[in-house]
């Protein structure tokens, strides 16, 4: 019996007014298994987020394939994300876990033929790896073809510059840029985000938005402002992820699964959210197409 309490928190509910099409994949979610604890370092697990639990989310918004992101709390003890991974199988899911620099390209091999594609940096409290140790971790991951998925508070972005410039392969700019409090769309950092897109080899998240916004649901105009301009200037390197379980939010708070979905039909066209829900994330994690 495990010490953790089962899942609380809300799984189905009224369908999202999207449709997603054909291989409509989520590129942020955490599993919190049976049998795994939280590891010296990282918050504590409230609750099990399970396959079973997943599977009614994933189902209800009409999603066919998955990302699942180590969670902070697990630390580098990847063996749950691998555990649910290899469950689901890498037809339908992918993973991004913590990479040690101590880790082995060999070892990383082994991972990528279990479906492995990328390597999580956390640049804010609780994270396993953060932007001043990626180096070796972003050297690795070149080795084996992963990208980096990377958050830090996206105020701080010109204190990053150096840093986010110096990674020579593809990364993940998490989060809708994790402003803390967010910015007005015009501002010179989101300006910044733009320009790193236009090198070539970064994404940016759409994902987690109820997190950092001021003026909250079901809008939450103040991220949407900052997601639809970069939406608009680069459609080809935009993905979305639901973030569930959504960990860390209040009860009273937990946000709606289809209307977080929904949100993209506001921010984007049709063709566009075709692309960040299908092609992009098809392109980066190696689906098949359809």
């Amino acid at each position: 019996m495990s010490e953790i309490p089962v899942n609380t928190r809300p799984l189905d509910g009224m369908p999202p007014r999207l449709k997603a099409p054909p291989g409509a994949t989520d590129c942020h979610m955490h599993f919190f298994l049976d049998g795994f604890s939280s590891q010296p370092g990282g918050p504590p697990i409230a609750e099990l987020a399970t396959i079973e639990d997943y599977s009614v989310v994933q189902e209800r918004l009409g999603l066919e394939r998955t990302v699942i992101v180590q969670p902070n709390a697990y630390q580098f003890d990847n063996g749950a994300t691998l555990a649910a991974l290899d469950q689901i199988g890498k037809e339908k899911a992918r993973a991004v876990i913590a990479v040690s620099p101590g880790m082995t390209v060999a070892e990383m091999e082994r991972l990528d033929a279990r479906g492995v594609r990328g390597a999580r940096i956390m640049n804010l409290p609780g994270g396993a790896v953060t932007l001043a140790e990626m180096k070796p971790v972003e050297r690795l991951a070149r080795e084996v073809g992963w990208h980096l998925i990377v958050q830090f508070n996206g105020n701080e972005i010109e204190e990053h510059l150096d840093a986010l410039n110096s990674i020579e392969t593809d990364y993940v700019i998490d989060h809708v840029g994790k402003f803390m409090p967010p910015v007005s769309a015009d501002s010179g950092q989101v300006d910044e985000i733009l320009r790193l897109l236009d090198r070539g080899n970064a994404w940016f998240k759409i994902c987690g938005c109820y997190e950092t916004s001021l003026t909250g649901g079901p809008e939450f105009s103040d991220v949407a402002a900052i997601a639809r301009r970069v939406i608009a200037h680069a459609p080809e390197r935009i993905l979305w992820g639901s973030n569930w379980p959504h960990v860390g939010v209040a009860r009273g708070a937990y946000p709606d699964d289809a209307a977080l979905l929904d949100l993209l039909a506001d921010w984007a066209s049709a063709d566009t959210v075709g692309k960040i829900l299908v092609d992009n994330p098809a392109q980066l994690y190696g689906f098949g197409s359809g």
